[in-house]
């Protein structure tokens, strides 16, 4: 399939403008292999018609935009920061809020993609706080991609995704069953009941501005699909929803210098997370 530089050009401003996700030129290769599927599915053949109807046809954008965003992830990705997370701040935040009466957790994985995230962090929360019930816990998980947010609900993964998950854990919190030769893990209740999902456009500043009074935001391997300016508007919303004393945690090549100097960061033995004071 042959794609224009202005045609690019056009599905890229189309895109960077609802989404705030920008595709250079390097991934020329990777949007028209999605565009070509997208175009095959609905029986269009021509790039241009295809460019009007992504401007006013919502459903359809849609399905680009996911076709776009699908993720590769999986339990316990980045198991230092987790580890970090798990034995050194949350633990921390905990004893603070507890010395205040207050027993509330709020944890958003914003970029969530197929669930393994918020479902990992779940999993930490009952290993690490005694009596976790006794607690008023969300965690939230947000992500612009439907079709993601779908397998998010029905937690159900494979294999690969639970490749780096211990055998004490696997045992503990999933239920193994056999499909076509295939094994499948479904996530127990007892990790769902504390998950909810929901759709998110992470450049939609207002419904941004409705996430408040969140302890930790997780946002790793997110803000590398975004341009300066959004990202940049994306923090400031992150910085906002956060309490006072709550970290965000972005991935290992994305680096908060580069787009703000409101948070702290902090130091701990297992690596560096950023506070907001």
């Amino acid at each position: 399939m042959y794609l224009s530089r202005e045609d690019f050009q056009s599905i890229r401003e189309l895109v960077n403008r609802k989404t705030g996700l920008f595709f250079d030129e390097k991934k020329t290769y990777f949007v028209i292999n999605r565009l070509s599927k997208r175009m095959e599915e609905i029986g269009c053949d021509n790039v241009k018609d295809y460019i009007r109807i992504l401007g006013y046809d919502l459903e359809e954008f849609s399905n680009f935009i996911d076709s776009l965003t699908i993720n590769e992830t999986y339990f316990f990705r980045d198991y230092p920061q987790l580890r970090m997370f798990a034995e050194e701040i949350l633990p921390l935040v905990c004893e603070q809020k507890r010395k205040k009466y207050n027993k509330t957790l709020r944890i958003w994985s914003a970029g969530c993609s197929t669930g393994e995230e918020p479902y990992t962090i779940a999993i930490i929360l009952l290993e690490m706080i005694e009596n976790l019930y006794s607690w008023r816990v969300e965690i939230l998980g947000t992500d612009i991609n439907r079709k993601a947010l779908k397998m998010c609900r029905k937690a159900i993964y494979n294999e690969r995704s639970l490749k780096d998950v211990p055998l004490e854990y696997r045992e503990k919190y999933f239920i193994p069953s056999q499909e076509q030769d295939q094994y499948k893990y479904k996530i127990k209740d007892e990790i769902k009941k504390y998950v909810r999902f929901e759709y998110l456009n992470l450049n939609d500043g207002l419904r941004l501005q409705r996430i408040k009074n969140v302890d930790f935001i997780f946002c790793r391997n997110v803000l590398i699909y975004f341009d300066s300016n959004s990202c940049k508007e994306i923090i400031s919303s992150f910085y906002t929803s956060l309490n006072k004393g709550g970290y965000i945690f972005l991935g290992s090549s994305e680096s908060m210098s580069r787009i703000s100097a409101a948070f702290k960061l902090v130091r701990f033995n297992n690596g560096l997370a950023y506070m907001k004071e």
